[in-house]
């Protein structure tokens, strides 16, 4: 017997009749059912005198919190003593898309290396229903998300499982953000948020740029001048991105010193020197 968990409360199923040969009195005369918070019994008399049971919804049904209920059902006839008889009753609860489906978590946060070759798997998101049958069955979508970031990533409807589609660039954009939505087969939906930062990695090589730059210097040039101007630059990050000077091996400087510009954070002239962070340090790691 079925019925299903979104019936209202005092909806009624009608149940087979108990026979008795006997006839009059003897014949049957009552039924019972064993106590429960969920069921009673309500008996419908006929024209003919006939009696027949039924089953009143008391209170509501949860297949998630219960998925059937045994009961049993006597008769009783009117002897003296009476006599009866017993059958068992199984009520099954059929399911209702009444349940929304749940992430493990609100946020997800992965950092990856911007080396991650194209088709890895980068993160994997996890929802579950507590409903059954295709109201249990989840599937995945990009939801409010930019569309470079929808070129960037692919997400399985299936698996949940986030990959990247092409190379990642931290010079070009350090962290992504989408939102997930996990939709049921009854079409209840919710949704959750991804984070994906991109670690730097040392793939830039430094540059110098001359900008200005003396041919030829006068011999009775006083120390001091300025031979040459020149900045360098790294497009990597933190540490990456410091570029140390020194001479070439071999190279020969007798006459020339260095002389850090004012954001110089020491302004002695020394060889070697390192570029970090907008800042000339005059030394080298």
């Amino acid at each position: 017997m079925f019925f299903h968990e979104s019936v209202s409360e005092g909806a009624r199923i009608s149940l087979d009749p108990a026979t008795d040969p006997d006839i009059n009195m003897n014949s049957v005369k009552d039924y019972q059912i064993n106590p429960n918070p969920y069921f009673s019994l309500m008996i419908r008399v006929n024209s003919d005198g006939g009696k027949y049971p039924e089953l009143s919804l008391e209170k509501l049904l949860d297949r998630e919190e219960q998925r059937s209920h045994r009961l049993i059902l006597t008769a009783l006839d009117g002897g003296d003593p009476p006599r009866s008889a017993t059958t068992r009753i199984e009520i099954f609860v059929r399911d209702a898309n009444d349940n929304f489906p749940v992430f493990s978590k609100d946020e997800y946060r992965v950092s990856v290396s911007e080396n991650l070759p194209p088709g890895s798997s980068v993160l994997q998101v996890t929802a579950t229903d507590k409903d059954e049958g295709v109201n249990a069955e989840v599937n995945y979508y990009f939801r409010s998300t930019a569309q470079s970031t929808r070129h960037t990533f692919s997400l399985d409807e299936k698996t949940g499982m986030i990959t990247n589609n092409q190379s990642l660039d931290f010079e070009d954009t350090e962290r992504y953000t989408m939102e997930v939505e996990a939709r049921d087969g009854g079409g209840l939906s919710t949704q959750c948020k991804v984070i994906i930062e991109i670690l730097d990695e040392n793939d830039n090589n430094p540059e110098i740029i001359i900008t200005s730059l003396s041919d030829e210097i006068l011999e009775d040039t006083l120390p001091g001048m300025v031979v040459v101007l020149f900045k360098t630059r790294d497009e990597d990050f933190g540490e990456n991105g410091e570029v140390c000077l020194r001479p070439r091996p071999g190279a020969q400087w007798p006459r020339l010193t260095p002389t850090w510009g004012p954001m110089a954070a020491s302004p002695t002239p020394s060889w070697p020197a390192t570029w970090s962070h907008g800042r000339w340090r005059p030394t080298c790691p």
